[in-house]
């Protein structure tokens, strides 16, 4: 892949899966110490299933969660299952960071105990508050407003960033994490003129105002819910967004 940063769409449903494509989950790749490094964001509903078309999911480097919604992590218990019975095994621990209490809730879900729960073949991490390195990738997190503990995540590398919403409602903090990227991938779950909750998710209009005030140089939209058209949610971002836009599918591919 030469010296690009590649992002690739492995789910993008919002809130389930739907008849197109499992929930999210993204794949970002960078060249590091003479091959690719890759890094999963998030995996939730039926995720692990359609990454395997893309990539071995044992030659994953690495693992950040946006929150803890089963739609953006739960395919954690089916990898724990094939990291742990794989007869190829056993593999060294997959690094993850994530929300504080990661380990304990997937641990939950699968019914295991907390201890030591799926912490022989995941290494669960928090967040840290400052900028972190994973593989060739400078990492920033920053919270955004959801129900439960959620981060917005940016990934640089050879002078290329990409930006991931994660699951927000209109927050300072999100666009302040995309200044300048060249890339946002911004979740647009609702649509205008509906009685939309408050502090949960963004419409097309509110990501395509992110990426105009945070400057970006290209807005890929994801999070549609199965019960909405995709091209419902880009005809109300296009007014908001001059630049390279469009509504991401699975399986699609990018070059940041």
């Amino acid at each position: 892949m030469g010296g690009r940063v590649r992002l690739t769409t492995v789910g993008c449903s919002g809130s389930y899966p739907g008849p197109d494509s499992p929930a999210s989950c993204y794949l970002v790749e960078a060249p590091f110490e003479g091959r690719t490094y890759r890094v999963l964001l998030d995996l939730g509903n039926g995720a692990l299933g359609a990454l395997q078309r893309v990539v071995d999911p044992l030659h994953i480097d690495a693992a950040l969660l946006s929150h803890l919604h089963p739609d953006h992590c739960i395919d954690f218990t089916a990898y724990y299952v094939l990291r742990r019975y794989h007869p190829d095994g056993p593999f060294a621990r997959l690094p993850v960071w994530g929300p504080d209490a990661a380990a304990e809730r997937l641990a939950q879900a699968y019914g295991l105990d907390s201890e030591p729960g799926m912490t022989g073949e995941f290494d669960f991490r928090p967040y840290p508050k400052h900028p972190f390195a994973v593989g060739p990738f400078t990492v920033e997190v920053s919270r955004v407003e959801h129900p439960v503990t959620a981060y917005a995540l940016r990934l640089s590398a050879g002078g290329r960033s990409l930006v991931y919403s994660g699951d927000t409602a209109p927050c300072s903090s999100l666009v302040d994490l995309a200044n300048g990227a060249d890339l946002l991938l911004a979740e647009s779950a609702f649509l205008e003129g509906e009685d939309n909750p408050p502090g949960i998710h963004l419409t097309g209009r509110e990501a395509a105002e992110a990426a105009t005030k945070a400057g970006v140089g290209r807005l890929l939209l994801t999070h549609v819910p199965p019960w909405y058209d995709a091209a419902d949610v880009l005809a109300d971002a296009r007014p908001a967004y001059s630049g390279d836009l469009e509504v991401t599918v699975a399986g699609a591919t990018y070059d940041v």
